[in-house]
């Protein structure tokens, strides 16, 4: 519910201004103090050096236009698609300014007045209507991907050129993708698997979209490693997408209905928990109260579902028995490995889960953590802005191989789809002195994890 308190008596002439007006909580505009301690958290500033770069400088344009002195055009929109959506900006903020939720208003609003080109119109439809509402399209998509990737296509695509007749960054994502699969977590564990021992609690498993589609081994291994921490898991079937890609995008509506969807899923089961294994989607997720905050229908049942939501790492650490891991080469001559970790913006800025994935690192045998400079910056995925930023993307990148580098680790992990391939992509590009490896933190976990009799 955008606040009105104080909110300008004003009709503007402008439809965007005024659509701005009704749909921003003019609060937590004016709330901002133009202290600047967001600047250096701000991923794109730091590149920029300019202020409208910044969630500082994105506010004054937000209220700027709110307020009458200056019309939105399409600079104003530039700069609001230009901010990646990391959030790093909240922590620093004193005031304690709800900038994600400012950005993804200012959004939904540039959205209801977009004149997009008809191949941007095609693939908006078929993304937001046709394949990541609908599980069996998902599936399709999975199966599609494997069989380019196992026919031998894939291949041919490289070996001919023909992937140089696509952007360069696409490119570079297309060669580094994981096996896709048509057969997700619930086809391969069914919709319940149970705890290894007494239960400790009843755990509702969130499957995501590109998660069960791309990184399926990455689920099942989620349920796996639950398991044996102590949780009885539970997959419904009837779940749907979190709506994290809508809402980022400006199609708020989409995103609430796919938020209803699981609400009412997730709590049927009566679940004391809802995981989640991607910071993208958990960061929306626990959001779900603020979400459907207007809808009184499910107002009550979103502040449930999100008091639920927690990351699968603060879960087996906070609540869980948890695994004993050790290397795969267990004896005692065995070489130590280095390990360094990437933050998901999402799980530590909006989730606050940036302490469990660490702690779980630290406990396998065999295994020297590296702490990498500047963790918590943003490595530029996003979602999709690699790809709809590629140059911006790119250039953050750069920085964060740097650090990766830097720590001469062995194995890079994280705790988002998204996150992982971006690290996938920075390894190919940069080719760091000390081979490297990415993975999910859970799959390194899981691959490590002493499987008692």
């Amino acid at each position: 519910m955008a606040n009105t308190t104080g909110k300008p008596a004003i009709e503007h002439s402008n439809p965007l201004a005024q659509t701005l007006l009704e749909k921003l909580d003019y609060d937590q505009l004016t709330n901002c103090m133009r202290c600047g301690f967001c600047l250096p958290a701000c991923p794109t500033f730091r590149e920029t050096g300019m202020e409208p770069a910044s969630p500082r400088g994105r506010i004054a344009l937000m209220k700027a236009a709110v307020d009458g002195i200056m019309v939105p055009d399409q600079q104003f929109e530039d700069q609001m698609n230009l901010c990646l959506g990391c959030r790093a900006c909240e922590p620093a903020c004193p005031a304690d300014v709800k900038y994600g939720q400012l950005i993804e208003q200012t959004r939904e609003a540039i959205e209801e007045h977009a004149t997009h080109s008809l191949p941007i119109k095609v693939v908006r439809k078929t993304v937001f209507k046709k394949v990541f509402p609908k599980r069996s399209k998902l599936k399709l998509l999975g199966g599609t991907l494997a069989f380019y990737q196992k026919s031998g296509l894939q291949k041919v695509a490289h070996s001919t050129g023909a992937m140089k007749l696509f952007p360069k960054h696409l490119a570079e994502i297309e060669s580094i993708m994981p096996s896709s699969s048509s057969k997700g977590v619930v086809d391969r564990l069914g919709t319940f698997y149970p705890a290894k021992g007494e239960a400790i609690a009843k755990v509702g498993m969130f499957r995501g979209c590109i998660m069960d589609v791309m990184f399926a081994d990455t689920n099942v291994n989620t349920v796996e490693l639950l398991s044996a921490a102590g949780f009885d898991v539970y997959i419904p079937e009837s779940q749907v997408c979190c709506g994290a890609l809508y809402a980022h995008s400006g199609e708020m509506n989409d995103a609430r209905q796919l938020a209803a969807v699981n609400i009412d899923t997730f709590k049927q089961l009566g679940v004391d928990y809802v995981v989640s294994n991607a910071g993208g989607c958990g960061a929306l997720l626990v959001e779900y109260d603020h979400l459907m905050q207007d809808d009184e229908k499910y107002r009550e049942s979103a502040k449930w579902f999100a008091s639920r939501v927690i990351d699968v790492s603060a879960l087996i650490v906070e609540k869980g028995r948890v695994p004993k891991f050790a290397q795969q080469e267990s004896s005692p001559q065995a070489e130590r490995i280095k390990v360094t970790y990437q933050d998901s913006c999402h799980l530590r800025n909006v989730m606050k889960g940036s302490s469990a994935p660490r702690t779980l690192m630290k406990q396998v045998a065999n295994t020297d953590y590296i702490e990498m400079v500047e963790s918590d910056r943003c490595c530029g995925s996003a979602g999709i802005y690699n790809i709809v930023q590629p140059e911006m993307a790119g250039s953050i990148l750069e920085h964060k191989m740097e650090h990766a580098n830097n720590t001469q680790a062995s194995y890079m992990l994280t705790s988002n789809p998204g996150c992982l391939l971006q690290m996938k992509v920075g390894i190919e590009k940069h080719q760091p002195d000390q081979p490297m490896k990415a993975m999910h933190i859970v799959d390194f976990l899981h691959d490590r994890m002493i499987v008692s009799e």
